[in-house]
């Protein structure tokens, strides 16, 4: 029997069943738990870990569910440092600004900073033991909303004329950026991490005597007349 068509006689079922059967069941669905605050951050972390490993082609069901498990601990390992910082530093901003209120506060940065740099080291020592290089790269994109590439299309469309030296350097700054953003708490601070790197190549393409909003303007052009030629 298909299942549309199961489906079709389980519909024509409840919709005649007697009403003390259907208030049994609206009366189970009832008191079925509602999901914990923990539960649904786990669901969450683990559909974003499996979409990230959905686009690394893992012909192996369980070798993708491992790759899978190791995206989402890392980041419920990222939240907790995230908020164990965010709580250590809200208790201090409560205290009088003092000398060593800012000390203590600078202190909680750097032991933050630490533990995201060892925990950085740890995570990709896993994938590397699972993914080959391009997939880890995969992984890294996927974690940072493909920023890297796509800025990189970007700039290779809107600079055709630049030499493979500069596009090494752009490519370089553009990788540091996402090894930080890999680990940042929040999408703002993921991109943030890129502006502040972007910022660095639109100073470096400007000392190389190029008008960046010039090449702004003549790229969108660009795609203009090409569309335009697309629909004749």
């Amino acid at each position: 029997m298909q299942p549309s068509f199961r489906r079709f006689l389980l519909a024509g079922f409840l919709a005649t069943a007697p009403c003390g059967w259907a208030l049994a069941q609206t009366a189970t669905t009832a008191a079925q738990p509602a999901e914990t605050k923990e539960a649904a951050y786990t669901r969450a972390i683990t559909e974003r870990a499996a979409k990230i490993v959905e686009k690394l082609g893992i012909p192996e069901p369980t070798k993708a569910g491992q790759v899978r498990d190791i995206i989402a601990d890392q980041y419920r390992a990222l939240n907790e440092i995230h908020e164990q910082q965010k709580t250590q530093l809200s208790a201090l901003k409560a205290q009088p600004k003092t000398e060593a209120t800012a000390a203590e506060m600078k202190l909680v940065e750097d032991k933050t900073t630490a533990a995201l740099a060892k925990l950085h080291i740890k995570y990709l020592r896993k994938l590397n033991q699972k993914l080959t290089p391009a997939q880890v790269d995969q992984v890294k994109d996927g974690m940072t909303y493909s920023v890297l590439p796509n800025t990189m299309r970007a700039y290779r469309e809107m600079l055709p004329s630049l030499t493979d030296a500069q596009y090494a350097q752009m490519l370089a700054w553009l990788t540091e950026a996402r090894e930080k953003a890999m680990d940042a708490g929040t999408s703002e601070q993921k991109h943030a991490w890129f502006g502040k790197y972007k910022g660095k190549i639109n100073n470096y393409l400007s000392a190389a005597g190029i008008d960046m909003n010039q090449a702004g303007k003549d790229w969108q052009a660009r795609i203009a007349r090409e569309k335009a030629d697309a629909q004749k």
